[in-house]
């Protein structure tokens, strides 16, 4: 089994090849994305390394990809040694998903990273025990997971990568199945890192001396700027920042936008250089496709759209789009993945029923066919004995607006919370015919079912489909914004009492705590989602030193 690893700059993740598609692992805490952060001297890395660069800033590394092939270090530590640390994380949570040792690798980089960077890479895979069998550009690796290796011959594609800290344009030629680069252009410090300085620099009070807030303001930033790809405005919000003062900050996308033009901008002159030395005119290009997680900012896809003089190919998650080509390669490599032969395309995306009656998308729509897609879940609640695999057909985001298409459920052993893990894979054949499979990876217990009008959709229920999800879009959205929002209070007040149990607080400690949850459960029982966001953000920022206590007690643990 070779893994398909993205080091990214903010985060990292790793998948890889299970009967026949690609499947990104999620780490212990039950998400793909791991941050690329490292507390040192521990050391922590990846989520726990991230909650304590607020509290400890000064020890917490991130970005560390900016400086690969650099002679620099960092708490004595060079990068490789740290990127391998990184690596060593994802190596342990794919083993830890797949019961069973994973030791080799493919990793991705920026197609403009020189051989100096690209030994270091290299070398650190290894020093994290993989045998690294590849270093595959990051364009290509897109366009891979794009489906774009099934256009026709001498396709020219065009890859725009803006990322946490490193921005690349490259311009591919499809030839024989094999993707050439024709041109490249880039900046290995250039992305959503210098979005977050100047976000930063424009709200910032003075505050000398008190690196402790800069970093409490940095994370609260970033959050508010990934929210205004969806909405209009946020509220940054510090309770307690100094003594019983709160900071606040009203954040518009239009004002995110003007402090971001400038940084954003700077892409434009790479993306014409490169299509000069492609010796290419827009008219060459057969498609445009996005990938780095600054993409979902509305400003990007504007600019690319204008550049380019078409809609960019935004049908897959910009986060994971490296990732899933990372590990379609290493299949590729393994002999796991063949060619295949581009058939139709799904007319509405397909997915299942999550906890609080969300849709979670598995294939998107005009996703061609014959193809494979999945993901892992786990139980949602203690001692669940089972799962029901609801299957869902539509674009809406809440599943009762989709159409059923058939539902089955699979039993696993009981346990606590988040314990189990069921994979559900899709498949859909050459003939239309939907094969949902669901299998228990500890006991390799599976169900599968087929469902053979997946495809089958008249043009009149689509329209309608796609013009119902055009209607309801805004109110859809702060549903489902609503009910994650719930999900994480209970998450976090089922989380309180649990730590209340084992670590000991002072009374004012406590009393504060309580109080930031009572409100936390006051604004649940309200179902007003502004109120809601601010009471779990309170609640958030209150128990930062609760969940470093968590973490120090953990530690000493091992």
């Amino acid at each position: 089994m070779i893994a398909g690893i993205d080091l990214g700059t903010t985060n990292s993740l790793i998948g890889v090849m299970d009967a026949g598609f690609p499947i990104l692992i999620a780490g212990e805490e039950g998400e793909r994305l791991t941050p690329s952060v490292v507390h040192l001297p521990g050391p922590l890395v990846g989520r726990a390394a991230a909650r304590l660069r607020v509290v400890q800033p000064a020890n917490t590394i991130s970005s560390i990809k900016r400086s690969m092939g650099r002679d620099v270090r960092f708490h004595g530590k060079n990068p490789e040694e740290i990127s391998a640390l990184i690596l060593g994380k994802l190596k342990r949570d794919a083993e830890r998903a797949l019961e069973q040792t994973v030791s080799r690798a493919v990793i991705t980089v920026p197609a403009y990273f020189n051989d100096g960077q690209r030994q270091a890479t290299k070398r650190a895979g290894e020093l994290a025990g993989f045998t690294v069998e590849r270093i595959v550009n990051e364009p290509t690796a897109a366009a891979l997971a794009y489906g774009l290796d099934k256009l026709n011959a001498k396709s020219k594609i065009a890859v725009f990568d803006l990322g946490g800290g490193t921005f690349d344009i490259t311009i591919l030629e499809l030839n024989e199945g094999v993707f050439h680069v024709l041109a490249t252009h880039g900046n290995t410090r250039l992305g959503g890192d210098d979005i977050d300085n100047a976000l930063l620099s424009e709200i910032e009070i003075a505050r000398e001396g008190d690196p402790l807030f800069t970093a409490r303001l940095r994370e609260a930033a970033i959050e508010a700027k990934h929210r205004l790809s969806l909405e209009e405005e946020a509220r940054i919000e510090l309770p307690f920042a100094e003594g019983e003062t709160s900071f606040s900050h009203l954040l518009t996308r239009a004002g995110l936008e003007r402090i971001a033009r400038p940084i954003v901008e700077k892409t434009r002159g790479h993306c014409l250089r490169a299509l000069a030395d492609a010796r290419l005119s827009l008219a060459d290009l057969d498609q445009v496709v996005l990938a780095g997680g600054a993409t979902r900012m509305p400003m990007v896809r504007r600019l690319v759209a204008a550049l380019f003089e078409r809609e960019p190919n935004t049908s897959h998650n910009p986060d994971e789009v490296v990732a899933l080509g990372a590990t379609i390669q290493a299949g590729i490599l393994e002999g796991a993945v063949q060619n295949m032969v581009l058939l139709d395309v799904t007319p509405l995306s397909l997915g299942i029923e999550t906890f609080g009656g969300l849709m979670n998308v598995i294939i998107p729509r005009n996703s061609t066919i014959p193809l494979k897609a999945g993901e892992m879940f786990t139980n949602a609640m203690p001692n669940q004995r089972s799962m029901l695999i609801k299957v869902l057909q539509g674009e809406r985001e809440m599943a009762r607006d989709n159409w059923p298409l058939g539902q089955f459920e699979i039993a696993f052993e009981p346990g606590a919370k988040g314990q189990a893990r069921v994979g559900v894979q899709f498949e859909i054949d050459a003939n239309g015919i939907l094969h949902v499979l669901a299998r228990d990876t500890k006991t390799g217990a599976e169900k599968i079912v087929a469902i053979q009008s997946a495809v089958d959709v008249s043009d009149e229920a689509v329209e309608k489909m796609l013009g119902d999800s055009v209607e309801h879009a805004f109110e859809d959205m702060n549903e489902r914004i609503l009910t994650e929002s719930k999900l994480k209070a209970s998450e976090m007040l089922a989380a309180v009492r649990h730590a209340f149990g084992i670590i000991d607080l002072s009374a004012e400690e406590k009393r504060k705590v309580e109080v930031l949850a009572r409100e936390v459960e006051a604004a649940m029982e309200s179902g007003e989602l502004a109120r809601l966001k601010k009471a779990n953000a309170a609640l958030d920022e209150g128990t930062q030193r609760l969940a470093t206590l968590l973490v120090e007690r953990a530690m000493e643990k091992e």
